[in-house]
């Protein structure tokens, strides 16, 4: 299975650093709650086995001896037996029973009975006797010939809370300790993420800084060998694109500036011979006509290669814009009959950005409408989330899906414009929005209109810098 599939791997790289530093900590808290304590608890009942059986066979020693009487005082014998941590005594006949502080016969488990009076050797068990666990042991006495007592077995049961509350009390330090260590962790993944992604978050910033056209943007040298090849790869690419770029636009630039001479003295002929139309022959005065087309389509050409070479190399404003004003002024130059909407919660909203350039943006989406769609139908003005959306529509043909990508491309007509002839544009003008909106930290689409009526509907979508 490819790797790439995995869960964990779409998630973000600092999560799964954290993640995995917490992963850690917790897998190795655990082992060591785990194993400190089954030690502890092992170390604690054995100490406390092993003390308790000296005692045991102490105190059968002295039931032994007394057994050697004629008529033993048990009730005296248990009395004066000594105690271990409240320990208590049973000594059991085959008829009678003695026991000690508040014991009955039926405390004693009959497994642990039956098995002391069979065996010669002394017995343990442990049980719990009203709800506290107890360590039990049990051996047979052998009675003097001489004596009639038969089937005498000596008891003994030693209290375990002492241990056990002992031992809860290490689990919930062990617990807490668990706890800090899986913290400790989660702290540890963080700090060790920061410092491991913030190469990766500065060349972040930087690739985003030369997204946004500040071509002159590089990484600072670091000391780290590891990350020093990196950040001078980087900084040469950066060096080369720029100087790439500025070429482009430099020679995109010459060449409009050189085109313009030749230009302007063809405008001027065609002005020339407009004003002599009269005079000349109906052939002559078509021909003229296609000219004056095509030296329009020729001057949209180079104007719009200056406005890319200029946004290719070109600085970039930084001012608080007011998209509804914008939209308002922009509307009113072009003086289409396009409706205005701007929704309450983007009324007064903000943009920081190129005033000139967003203007530029609306009025490439203004004149597309009008050349292939008709004319602009409406106009909105929305917020949606962190970002402001201009939407313009029309009610033209509208765009194909297979060509709502590509027309954003330098150069690239769709069919509508196909159709209307070739003289309506070198494809320029939505690739100047898409431009200028991604230069803004925002995108540009374009999409069937929310009614399902025939026509486009472009959306330019900017992010708010905040409100008046």
């Amino acid at each position: 299975m490819d790797s790439r599939g995995l869960p964990w791997r779409r998630l973000p790289l600092r999560t799964r650093v954290i993640g995995a530093f917490t992963l850690g900590a917790a897998i190795a808290a655990l082992v060591l709650v785990v194993i400190t304590y089954g030690l502890s608890r092992q170390s604690m009942l054995q100490q406390r086995e092993e003390s308790s059986e000296r005692q045991f066979f102490a105190n059968a020693r002295q039931v032994q001896s007394s057994l050697r009487a004629e008529d033993p005082d048990f009730t005296q014998l248990l009395e004066s037996l000594p105690s271990l941590s409240g320990s208590r005594s049973i000594i059991r006949t085959g008829a009678e029973t003695w026991t000690s502080l508040s014991l009955t016969p039926s405390d004693l488990p009959p497994l642990l009975i039956s098995t002391a009076l069979d065996s010669p050797q002394a017995q343990m068990m442990r049980y719990r006797l009203d709800d506290q666990p107890v360590l039990a042991f049990g051996l047979e006495m052998r009675p003097s010939a001489a004596s009639a007592l038969e089937g005498v077995a000596y008891f003994e049961l030693v209290p375990l809370a002492e241990v056990e509350s002992t031992l809860e009390s290490l689990a919930l330090i062990l617990l807490v300790g668990g706890v800090l260590t899986v913290l400790l962790g989660v702290g540890t993944g963080l700090w060790a993420s920061g410092g491991l992604l913030r190469p990766l978050t500065d060349i972040s910033d930087a690739a985003t800084s030369i997204a946004h056209g500040r071509f002159d943007t590089r990484l600072e040298e670091v000391s780290d060998p590891d990350l020093d090849a990196l950040v001078r790869s980087f900084n040469e690419m950066a060096a080369a694109m720029e100087t790439r770029i500025t070429r482009d636009a430099r020679f995109s630039s010459d060449v409009s500036h050189e085109l313009r001479s030749p230009l302007m003295t063809l405008r001027a002929s065609i002005d020339v011979m407009q004003h002599r139309r009269e005079e000349l022959p109906e052939r002559t005065r078509q021909a003229l006509d296609l000219l004056n087309d095509e030296v329009i389509r020729f001057e949209n050409l180079v104007q719009d290669l200056l406005d890319l070479s200029r946004s290719d190399s070109g600085p970039m404003e930084n001012d608080l814009v007011n998209i509804e004003e914008l939209v308002r002024a922009t509307l009113a130059s072009s003086e289409d009959a396009a409706s205005l909407e701007v929704s309450p919660n983007a009324q007064g909203a903000l943009v920081m950005g190129d005033k000139r350039r967003l203007a530029q943006v609306l009025d490439n989406l203004l004149r597309n409408a009008e050349k292939y769609g008709d004319g602009p139908t409406r106009i909105t003005v929305s917020s949606a989330g962190k970002s402001i959306e201009i939407a313009v529509e029309d009610s033209g043909p509208g765009v194909a899906p297979s060509e709502r990508e590509l027309i954003f491309e330098r150069f690239t007509r769709g069919a509508a414009a196909r159709k209307r002839g070739a003289g309506d544009g070198a494809g320029l003008g939505l690739a100047l929005v898409d431009e200028h909106a991604r230069r803004h930290g925002g995108t540009a689409r374009v999409e069937g209109k929310p009614d399902g009526a025939s026509g486009a509907r472009f959306v330019v979508t900017l992010p708010k810098a905040g409100r008046r």
